[in-house]
């Protein structure tokens, strides 16, 4: 399976996530992982229903609805670290800093597409197991569609400012394994800075490119 289409699943997945409750709190450092992962996507969810152009793949508002959303809770530094394995010690402070910028991006243009797919899409969510001294926790979840039920997990990190996700599972494939092989044949082939210039790229396309609907 190629890379897009991996990465087009994982997002189209966690973008239909749904939750049966209703939160008015925000989240905040006490916050437990599986009731963080319910707040945002109910927050979310409701967000997206009632904006016509989000639904049809409004670019600028999709990204300012993920950026104010979502970003908060998530660690783009880790992902980005366990994207790149053993070559993100080979990279400067600025080239890391640019790698988490670009992949962050990245990963909020993809969402534009998937956003504009939400419909009828209900999220069962599974018990959450832990300690309550774990650091490292996965909230598991399954989406409930038309289609078969998809299994989808978030791996979170506890922080000094509460819970981060910094990676997902779907179907058994992590977001990060599944963006690393091609991280490190960029690599390989072009340095630190062809990634880079790669990932540039990418968001450009993905920045001018026209709205599924």
């Amino acid at each position: 399976m190629k890379i897009h289409r991996i990465i087009s699943k994982f997002l189209a997945a966690s973008a239909l996530l749904v939750s049966g409750a209703l939160f008015a709190q925000v989240p905040d450092q006490s916050t437990p992982p599986d009731v963080l992962i319910k707040m945002v996507v109910t927050e979310v969810m409701a967000m997206v229903k009632a904006d016509p152009d989000i639904q049809k793949g409004n670019i600028p508002k999709v990204v300012d609805l993920v950026e104010k959303k979502i970003v908060p809770y998530t660690d783009m530094r880790r992902t980005t670290e366990m994207a790149m394995g053993p070559n993100w010690k080979k990279a400067t402070p600025e080239q890391q800093t640019q790698l988490t910028s670009e992949f962050k991006n990245l990963l909020i243009r993809t969402y534009s597409g998937a956003l504009s797919q939400l419909r009828d899409q209900t999220v069962q969510f599974k018990a959450l197991r832990a300690a309550p001294d774990d650091k490292e926790v996965v909230v598991k979840t399954v989406v409930l569609g038309r289609g078969d039920p998809v299994p989808l997990d978030y791996r979170l990190e506890k922080t000094a400012t509460g819970w981060k996700v910094y990676d997902m599972n779907i179907m058994g494939v992590w977001l990060v394994e599944a963006y690393r092989n091609q991280f490190s044949n960029q690599i390989s082939q072009n340095g630190i800075e062809g990634l880079v210039k790669f990932l540039q790229d990418r968001n450009k396309q993905l920045a001018t490119a026209k709205p599924a609907n």
